[in-house]
C-alpha cells in the first residue's frame, strides 16, 4: 500500500544540512529518510509535551495541587539532618 506524500521545503542552516548529509551517508539512508525520522520524532515529542500540559492543567482545574509553601519548606529541608517528607 502506497502512502500519499507531500513535499515540504525548509531553509536549513548549512552546518545542520551537512550533519544530515553525514548521518545519511553513515546510515546508508537517503536525506529524505533522515528528515522523516527527525520530523516524526519531533512531532511525537511535542504531542507528548502537549498531552502532559493538558493533564497538568486538568489537575489544576480539579484542585489537585500542592501548596507552594509546603513545597518550599520541603525543598529548604533537603540536605538537613531532618528532611521533610515529600509533600503530597
Amino acid at each position: 500500500m502506497t502512502v500519499a506524500t507531500k513535499v515540504l521545503t525548509a531553509h536549513v542552516p548549512l552546518p545542520l544540512a551537512d550533519k544530515v548529509d553525514q548521518m545519511a551517508s553513515r546510515l546508508e539512508r537517503s536525506r529524505g529518510w533522515i528528515m522523516k525520522q527527525a520530523l516524526s520524532a519531533w512531532i511525537a515529542q511535542e504531542e507528548g509535551r502537549d498531552r502532559l500540559t493538558q493533564e497538568a492543567l486538568a489537575d489544576v482545574a480539579a484542585g489537585h495541587v500542592i501548596d507552594h509553601r509546603a513545597v518550599q519548606a520541603w525543598a529548604d529541608s533537603l540536605g538537613t539532618d531532618q528532611p521533610l517528607p515529600v509533600p503530597r
